[in-house]
Parts: structure tokens; C-alpha cells; sequence
């Protein structure tokens, strides 16, 4: 075995050191990279940390801002309601205040509307479903206390009237006695009837309430002549001397059937009345009695008057209409207009017709009572005459007849009308075309008059039976009665 040379054994040794320097080396640089490779990932384990930070900030962030926004709508929710609580309140109070009063007068009367809500446009439905339905619900509250005392004041007064028209029935019989009884002077006579009278005036007044509280007309009648009716009718008046009947029904047996005759000669005085109460004192009230080509009879009461206005008019109308619902006693005014009320339900009850829309011909009101067929009936004149006072009808004018135009039966005739028409041809020559001839009326061998009829005055009538029943009286007692002042 040789030995070293000293450059070989340096030579190795300067090998083995840098061998030993790179060993260290290497190690040194693979310790660095762990350290690095950790300072990297601890490097992105921050970064990971510091991305979830801003993601938690961001998130806190959102969430707070999140927060906010529910506050802000909360608060703004709170306002909302807030608002409509208010204008609840104000709808509330406003219905209480002006509403609900306005629906108390509406109740009275269609003149007056009910206002409504003061928001209408904002007005939750909810909202205005249950404000109307408060209206609707003291709408039938308060119709129906005003029906039940309505009712109860009807049967009050029904009562009432029913036993003063009972005692106005018997102060007229013991009056038509004492007429007929009474053999006095001139003057007690006439304070006689002049309480009569009253007393027919009082128990109109009496069964007119009855009539529109329910209860029946009182008064039971057989069959009775149209006339009778009306003439009868205008006496229960104040002013009947302005009342002029004029009848055109063409026949004095027409009569009105039992059942109708009362309830027809209440409805007829209830229109003259009004008649007479809106014209002056000093103009008439013509009443027509016409019989109709379908067999009706209409009886035609015309005013002077000024009318009545259109809602007037329709009021009336309803009023007197068969279909008219329940009218109470406050719907009639203060003080209460019964008239057309009392007429209504006669109509409803007993079928006829009244009608009121129409003006007259002398600028007032023309009111018309149609009975139908089925209410009218014939009355045997000489069973049952017709009253002395009752209208006499007024005959139609008749067509003057055309006399015969033979040659033989009337040659002066031929020769006095020769001279203003054309003469017929004789059959067979050229001209037997027709001739157009000018109507030659005949001069009648007696004047034939119409029958006229004056108005019966009541004054001289009634002065001419008190003079009869003195005369009667005087004859059967074989006095003379001295007639004082």
C-alpha cells in the first residue's frame, strides 16, 4: 500500500470539507424550504383569515345594514298604521257626527242625502265595508222602532177616530130627525142645518184618519147612482156652492155597486177638497161625469188653482197608487196631509183608479177617478128613484137627418134645392158618372132643443123642503104657523 501524496491527501480534504459544506448546505437550504413552506402556509392561512375576517365584516356589515332596513320599515309600518288609525278615527268620528244624523233625516225624507266618507279614494274596502254596514244596520234598527211606534200610534188613533165617527153617526140621525120633526122658525131651521153640516164636515175629517190608520170607511151603502155619489160627496164640503157637476154619462140608472160606493165618494171628496182648498174663493170646481167607450165611468174634477209642483206631483202619484208600500204617519207631514194617503188605499182595497198628473185646462190640477166595469152596476129607476138634486145628464147633440129626395114625395123640396145643386141625370144617358153634391139640409117642420139642465142650487133647495114640511105640518095640525125672524 502506497502513500499519500500531501496534494492528494489536501485534495481530499478540501473534498471532504466541501462535501461536509454542501451536505450543510443542503441541509440548511431543504430547513429553509420547510420554514418558507411553512411561512407560506402560515402566509395563507392569515390571508385565509383575513378573507374570512372581511367576509364576517362584510356579513356584520349586511347584517346591520339589514337591521336598519327593518327598522326603517318598521318605523314606516308603524307610521302606515298609525295613519290609518287616524283616518279611521276621522271616519269614525265623522260618521258619528254627520253621517248617522244625515241618515236619521234621509229616513224622513229622500231630500236630504247621506254624505260619504271623508277619504273615499284611501278608504281601506275593509274599512268601508264595515262603515256602511253600521249605516245599514241603524237604517233597520231605526226603521223598525219607527214602524212599531208608527203602528202603535195608528191603532191609538184608529180606536180614537172609530168611536168618534160611531158618535158623529148618531148626532146625524138625531139631526135628520129633528128635521123632520121640527116645525120652527125659518132661521132655527137653518141652524139646523148648518149643524148638520158641520157635523158632515167633522165626520169627514174623522173617517179620512181612519182611513189612512187602517180601519174600513164606516159607512155601508146599497147600490147608489153615480150622480148621488158625487152630488153627496161635494155636500160633506165647506164650500160645496163652488162645486159644478155637469154629468155626460148618457143614462141616470148608472150606479155604483154596494161595496164601492162609500170608499168611491170618499176618494171624490177627498179631491174636490183639495181642489177647493188650493184654488181662490171666487173660482169654481168643474166635476165631469163621462162613461167611456170600455164602459168605465170617469169622474173629472178640474181646478183653477196654480198647480202643483213636479215633485208635488210625484208624491201624490206614489201616494195614490195601488202599489204604494206602507206609508207612515210621519211621512205626511206636520201637520199630516191624509188625503191622498186615505185615497191610496181605497184604490189598493177596492180597484178603481186615480190619477192626479195631468193640468187642467185652467192652469190647476186635473184629477180623475176611473171606476171600472166591474164596479158599476144598473139601478132600477122606478124601484129606486134618483135624488131630485142629483145632476140631470146632458143629452147629445142630434145629427140633423137629410130628407128623402124622390120626385114624387117632394117636388117643392126638389125645386127649392135646384137652384144650389146640380140635378142628377136621368139612367141611361151620357153622363152617369158620379156627381159630387153639396149636402142641402131640410128646414125642420119643430125645433128640437137639447134638454137643459141648470145647476141645482142647494140654498133654494133646502128653503123649498123646509117650506114643504111647514106646509105638511100646518096641514096636519089645521094651524097656520107664524114664521118669525
Amino acid at each position: 500500500m502506497t502513500s499519500l501524496s500531501e496534494p492528494e491527501l489536501a485534495l481530499g480534504a478540501v473534498t471532504a470539507v466541501i462535501a461536509v459544506v454542501a451536505l450543510l448546505l443542503a441541509l440548511l437550504c431543504r430547513k429553509h424550504v420547510r420554514r418558507g413552506r411553512k411561512m407560506e402556509a402560515a402566509l395563507k392561512s392569515s390571508e385565509a383569515r383575513v378573507l374570512g375576517m372581511e367576509t364576517a365584516a362584510k356579513s356584520a356589515e349586511a347584517r346591520v345594514q339589514s337591521a336598519e332596513a327593518g327598522r326603517l320599515g318598521a318605523e314606516s309600518r308603524a307610521d302606515d298604521a298609525e295613519a290609518r288609525a287616524g283616518m279611521f278615527r276621522d271616519e269614525v268620528s265623522h260618521l258619528v257626527s254627520v253621517r248617522l244624523p244625515a241618515l236619521a233625516l234621509h229616513l224622513i225624507s229622500s231630500h236630504h242625502p247621506v254624505p260619504g266618507l271623508l277619504h273615499e279614494d284611501a278608504a281601506e274596502p275593509k274599512d268601508v265595508e264595515l262603515l256602511d254596514s253600521v249605516l245599514a244596520l241603524v237604517s233597520g234598527i231605526a226603521l223598525k222602532e219607527r214602524r212599531r211606534v208608527d203602528a202603535a200610534a195608528r191603532a191609538a188613533l184608529r180606536g180614537a177616530s172609530q168611536d168618534s165617527q160611531a158618535l158623529s153617526y148618531r148626532l146625524q140621525t138625531e139631526l135628520d130627525a129633528l128635521q123632520k120633526e121640527f116645525t120652527g122658525s125659518r132661521s132655527l131651521t137653518h141652524k139646523v142645518l148648518t149643524a148638520d153640516h158641520l157635523n158632515e164636515q167633522n165626520l169627514r175629517l174623522i173617517q179620512r184618519t181612519a182611513i189612512v190608520c187602517g180601519a174600513w170607511p164606516g159607512h155601508v151603502r146599497k147600490d147608489t147612482y153615480v150622480t148621488e155619489i158625487v152630488t153627496g160627496a161635494s155636500s160633506r164640503l165647506r164650500g160645496f156652492e163652488r162645486v159644478k157637476i155637469n154629468s155626460r154619462l148618457g143614462a141616470t140608472d148608472v150606479g155604483i155597486v154596494g161595496r164601492a160606493a162609500e170608499p168611491v165618494a170618499v176618494a171624490c171628496t177627498e179631491l174636490m177638497a183639495n181642489a177647493l182648498e188650493h184654488s181662490r174663493d171666487d173660482l169654481a170646481v168643474d166635476v165631469s161625469l163621462v162613461k167611456t167607450g170600455n164602459g168605465s165611468v170617469c169622474i173629472t174634477v178640474d181646478d183653477a188653482g196654480k198647480g202643483m209642483t213636479p215633485e208635488a206631483v210625484a208624491r201624490g202619484a206614489r201616494l195614490i197608487s195601488a202599489e204604494q208600500h206602507e206609508v207612515m204617519l210621519t211621512e205626511l207631514g206636520d201637520p199630516p196631509s191624509q188625503g191622498f194617503a186615505a185615497i191610496g188605499r181605497l184604490v189598493a182595497d177596492h180597484g178603481f183608479h186615480v190619477s192626479i198628473d195631468n193640468p187642467s185646462p185652467y192652469g190647476g190640477v186635473r184629477a180623475v177617478v176611473t171606476i171600472p166595469p166591474n164596479l158599476l152596476t144598473s139601478i132600477d129607476e122606478e124601484a129606486a128613484p134618483p135624488s131630485v138634486m142629483a145632476p140631470l145628464p146632458v143629452m147629445a147633440p142630434r145629427a140633423d137627418i137629410r130628407p128623402a129626395s124622390a120626385a114624387d114625395d117632394a117636388p117643392a123640396a126638389d125645386d127649392a134645392a135646384g137652384a144650389s145643386r146640380p140635378r142628377t141625370p136621368a139612367p141611361g144617358t151620357a153622363a152617369e158618372l158620379p156627381q159630387r153634391r153639396r149636402r142641402v139640409h131640410a128646414a125642420p117642420t119643430g125645433e128640437v132643443t137639447a134638454p137643459t139642465h141648470r145647476a141645482p142650487d142647494p140654498e133654494r133647495s133646502r128653503d123649498a123642503w123646509s117650506d114643504f114640511q111647514k106646509g105638511l105640518e100646518s096641514g096636519q095640525n089645521g094651524t097656520d104657523l107664524e114664521e118669525t125672524q
